[in-house]
């Protein structure tokens, strides 16, 4: 028999870079909501990756960036607390074209968090990503170069999280970080988050992709209740019945919709989702409460599991 062996790698970035996406095609499963709205990940998310006698836990942080409230605080207390306790890191840059890259001025949050890597000493894999959106991939030697001049990576790998191209190299450079170790989840697990939290993240998802950037941010999902019982034909169903929490009235009106519309829109697209990860039918109520500032509310961020 094999020696057990594992290793916790934290994976790291701006916000919008797909740090998530990346997680999610490594592991074939989705285990952390995607959009193309900043800042959707909101909380520290493990993902479990097994492979015989290896375990190889992915923690999935928020994206980086300059706080402007109190859960945006909380946001980067996870970036930190993701940074304990790991063996090594991923760092996972944006090769989009559009956002100009610059060789000779980096972006701040990233120069924060390589700074933050020297002083930890932590070995860190450079993840090129979406390099799919580059026409010309001779840009990618200028990318990584400036990167290299910046941190000694212990390796560079350009990836497309979106078409998955690249997941597999990066899984061979993060499997040179695990020792022999006891696994902290079974075989069969691949998240550390609760049914009840993946079902009101997969509600949070589909908020954020059928909404303006204003709303989604003010946005959070209280599931109130969540159990299963038999339907009228005697098959399993999961009930959920999840109050939607915005800033403003103004916002409540715009996740309604004209008659309803738009949060019938969010139900339809939730529910087939919630139905496709557990495999049961499902019957799901949402309703639209004002919490106004909730998100420099500390009993609220709490109550919610944000914190």
């Amino acid at each position: 028999m094999k020696e057990l062996t594992s290793a916790f790698i934290g994976v790291f970035g701006r916000p919008n870079v797909g740090k998530s996406s990346l997680v999610n095609a490594i592991l074939g499963q989705k285990i952390s909501i995607v959009s193309d709205k900043p800042q959707t990940t909101r909380t520290r998310i493990m993902g479990v990756h097994n492979n015989g006698p290896m375990q190889i836990v992915f923690i999935d942080t928020p994206g980086f960036h300059k706080p402007r409230n109190l859960l945006g605080e909380n946001m980067i207390k996870a970036v930190g607390n993701g940074m304990s306790d790991i063996d090594a890191a991923i760092l996972v840059i944006d090769a989009n074209p559009k956002f100009g890259f610059n060789a000779e001025e980096l972006p701040p949050a990233e120069l924060e968090l390589i700074s933050e890597f020297k002083k930890r000493k932590l070995s860190v894999v450079l993840c090129v990503n979406k390099i799919d959106l580059l026409t010309d991939k001779s840009e990618l030697f200028d990318i990584i170069g400036a990167y290299m001049k910046a941190f000694d990576f212990t390796a560079v790998v350009p990836v497309s999280a979106k078409l998955g191209d690249g997941t597999d190299i990066i899984l061979e450079e993060v499997y040179k970080f695990a020792h022999p170790s006891v696994h902290y989840f079974g075989d069969d697990e691949f998240t550390d988050q609760p049914d009840r939290v993946m079902v009101a993240e997969i509600i949070r998802e589909k908020i954020l992709r059928q909404l303006s950037r204003e709303v989604p941010h003010g946005v959070a999902i209280d599931l109130e209740r969540f159990y299963e019982r038999d339907a009228a034909d005697g098959s399993p169903l999961l009930c959920v019945e999840a109050a939607i929490y915005c800033e403003k009235e103004s916002h409540k009106g715009i996740i309604i919709g004209k008659g309803g519309a738009m949060l019938k829109k969010i139900g339809i697209h939730a529910r087939y989702d919630i139905e496709k990860f557990f495999g049961i039918k499902t019957d799901l109520k949402l309703w639209v409460k004002v919490k106004e500032d909730w998100r420099n509310r500390q009993g609220i961020i709490h109550t919610l599991g944000l914190d």
